[in-house]
């Protein structure tokens, strides 16, 4: 049993090593790819034929400055969720037509921060439909409808369907129509999306139909957007099988190329991967020191608190673990480990019960599929400081993308008396 299989097999960490990189930077530590993150955007990129199609990257999924950049170099659009989502987006060098901002209950401060920038915002209510036409009288605007179908790999990640908060539900269209002639609105897209983590394809392609069937009834639309989604395998260890983006695509293409003919207009298209651009090139690195029995568990206690990485605590989602040892781990040696944090919560637990190489004090572990929803979603909480962020060139050097927290920051936005 090879548990180093992926990184080994994408020589994830090019001419260094994850003890060498811990050493240098300190642990934990996120460490990304290069040349797995731009394979990620060129699958995207390239997934219909259909010659007005982009693939805009959420940001929320990853908003590192470097890798942003990167995204933004292999032809990448990008959306927004926020004023500081755009900023950095502006700043990694997007400009504001290759931005689009989804708002969701926002303020008239928030919006205008997007209509005085050229941005074009979706909205998901009439009450911020019309607050957008209060703002921007005459101005350009997209709706966020609400498909009546979803998926996601929790609960908490279904966007789409009888329980979600987003969207504006096609029975209103007819009060939207209102609204938009009341404020003089030009309103040049729709868009939707039904969840997080969809592995199949069918669920998405039908999903198409109900925001077609809505764009069906405005005239002249610029763009569509089909929202997101696009699910990673987790379970690389378990033989989980890739998300089949040639009959994604090729259906795709069909379902576009086939409406756009009906419509008389070759609209844009777009997409929102965000998780499927980042999440494969991104592994955090910790170290144990702690390994102890209770009540018949084996524990392995390490720095990868849920403050760092929050998902397996928020979703109970599963992410591949690698054990860096120097020296080879025989099949008889692998035993079930429940792998936990150093936050003070019960629920800080990364894996429970996973078949790993018997670990010991001062091991190394990797945890897998890290680039999406890790370091965005981290924490000073416990007031422990965040990791520092290097990415793995092409060439297979590191560098340094953004430091480790230190002490000061801690203190660094408070009135001190």
């Amino acid at each position: 049993m090879n548990n180093n299989y992926y990184t080994e097999k994408t020589e994830f960490y090019g001419s260094t090593s994850p003890r060498e990189l811990l050493k240098e930077y300190g642990s934990p530590l996120y460490v990304y790819n290069e040349k797995i993150l731009r394979q990620r955007c060129r699958e995207m990129a390239n997934l219909v034929t259909y010659p007005n199609f982009k693939a805009n990257f959420s940001i929320k999924a990853n908003s590192n400055l470097e890798l942003l950049k990167i995204v933004h170099s292999e032809g990448l659009y990008a959306d927004a969720m926020s004023p500081g989502e755009i900023y950095v987006l502006l700043k990694a060098g997007f400009s504001p037509e290759e931005i689009f901002y989804v708002s969701n209950n926002v303020s008239e401060e928030e919006m205008k921060f997007a209509i005085e920038r050229g941005i074009i915002t979706s909205v998901d209510s009439l009450s911020q439909l019309r607050q957008f036409g209060r703002l921007n009288p005459g101005g350009k605007v997209a709706i966020r409808f609400n498909p009546g179908i979803g998926a996601g790999h929790h609960e908490k990640v279904v966007t789409g369907g009888k329980k979600t908060k987003f969207g504006v539900n096609p029975e209103y269209i007819d009060e939207v129509k209102s609204i938009l002639k009341e404020y003089s609105l030009k309103l040049a897209g729709v868009n939707q999306h039904i969840g997080s983590l969809f592995m199949e394809p069918e669920l998405y392609i039908e999903s198409t139909k109900y925001i077609l069937d809505i764009a069906e009834q405005f005239e002249d639309l610029d763009f569509i957007d089909f929202g997101g989604g696009f699910g990673i395998p987790y379970r690389k260890q378990e033989g989980q099988q890739r998300l089949d983006l040639a009959y994604l695509g090729e259906k795709l293409d069909d379902i576009m190329n086939k409406w756009a003919d009906k419509y008389g207009k070759k609209v844009f298209f777009k997409t929102e991967p965000g998780r499927y651009i980042v999440a494969e090139c991104g592994v955090i690195l910790g170290t144990v020191y702690s390994v102890k029995q209770n009540s018949g568990i084996c524990f392995a206690g390490t720095d990868i608190g849920f403050n760092v990485l929050i998902r397996p605590a928020m979703y109970d989602s599963h992410h591949d673990i690698e054990v860096y040892k120097d020296a080879l781990t025989t099949d008889e040696e692998y035993k079930p480990i429940t792998v936990v944090g150093n936050i003070c919560e019960s629920g800080d637990i990364i894996a429970k019960d996973r078949l790993l190489p018997q670990l010991e004090e001062g091991d190394i572990i990797g945890v897998m599929d890290a680039g999406a929803y890790g370091y965005s979603m981290s924490s000073n909480y416990n007031n422990r400081l965040r990791p520092a962020e290097v990415l793995i060139r092409e060439n297979g050097t590191a560098v340094l993308i953004r430091r480790r927290d230190t002490l000061e920051d801690l203190l660094r936005n408070y009135e001190i008396k």
